[in-house]
């Protein structure tokens, strides 16, 4: 018989942490982090293994920051599991620490500290969601500065969110790389995420156009299709095939989410649109 997956231990706090990965660092160790909300699905599974490929210890955070939900957002109703994502990590191997931190160990009494990020963090999610960005860029900051790992794991799929940390790091000059990790997607092509959970199977079907729409967008864009254009024609094609509203399809530069002309240096094509109550974001290469 083979032997069962061996448990992974939990800090609840950053004196837990911090005692932990000085002992790893003692030894010479390298630490990676991978932040992440719970609900873990084989997108955060691949941010695992990417982490281990670079860091002999890697912690996975689990906190369910309430700090980048609106009051209307489906904070109270976002899946939360750790028992489950517990199993999943020993399953799949390759986590040293589960850090699952009490929204008191984070944000304690009278805490009254945020950032806010400019640059890639203005326009698209920050239009529709003003407190967005604030709400991730201060918890991640917390969190780094709980673990200091030489290494922390964002997908790809949050690709702004991806830039935004990536600014914070440097305008802080916090000493960490913050690695991407390219978007893990179902067969049909639908990025991986927590609230997929919420689709029906309808709506599911519709969640299927959304990567399909990305693409035949920067194929019209790469074709010479003026980028308004090409932008306008993937809403339009969105609505088509039945989401309910869409909040944006945009083509921006690679590496600022700046305007673009033309895409003749590397973009990418990002959108978020809502079928029923659910929002989706996805993006991908020009």
């Amino acid at each position: 018989m083979s032997n069962p997956p061996a448990r992974i231990e939990t800090a609840s706090n950053a004196v837990e942490l911090r005692l932990r990965v000085r002992l790893w660092r003692n030894k010479g160790a390298r630490v990676a982090l991978v932040p992440t909300m719970g609900a873990l699905h084989e997108g955060h599974l691949a941010l695992v293994r990417a982490a281990k490929e670079r860091a002999d210890r890697v912690v996975v955070s689990n906190f369910v920051n309430p700090a980048q939900f609106a009051p209307h957002e489906d904070f109270a109703r976002y899946p939360r599991d750790l028992a489950g994502d517990r199993a999943k990590l020993e399953a799949a191997g390759g986590t040293d620490l589960i850090y699952a931190p009490e929204t008191k160990a984070i944000y304690p009494d009278g805490f009254s500290t945020k950032l806010t990020v400019e640059g890639p963090g203005v326009g698209l999610e920050s239009d529709v969601r003003p407190h967005f960005f604030s709400g991730v860029a201060t918890v991640v900051a917390k969190l780094l500065i709980h673990c200091a790992p030489d290494f922390v794991m964002f997908g790809e799929k949050d690709y702004q969110q991806l830039l935004v940390v990536k600014q914070m790091v440097r305008d802080l000059d916090l000493p960490l790389e913050v690695v991407g990790v390219p978007t893990v997607r179902e067969a049909d092509g639908v990025a991986l995420s927590s609230r997929n959970a919420y689709l029906t199977p309808e709506q599911r079907k519709v969640a299927g156009h959304l990567n399909r729409v990305l693409a035949r967008v920067a194929e019209r864009a790469k074709a010479g299709v003026s980028i308004p254009q090409a932008e306008a024609e993937g809403a339009a094609a969105l609505l088509e095939a039945g989401f309910d509203r869409v909040d944006y399809v945009a083509l921006r530069d690679a590496e600022t989410l700046a305007l673009l002309r033309n895409v003749a240096r590397p973009s990418r094509v990002l959108a978020a649109a809502r079928v029923g109550a659910t929002r989706l974001i996805d993006n991908m290469a020009v």
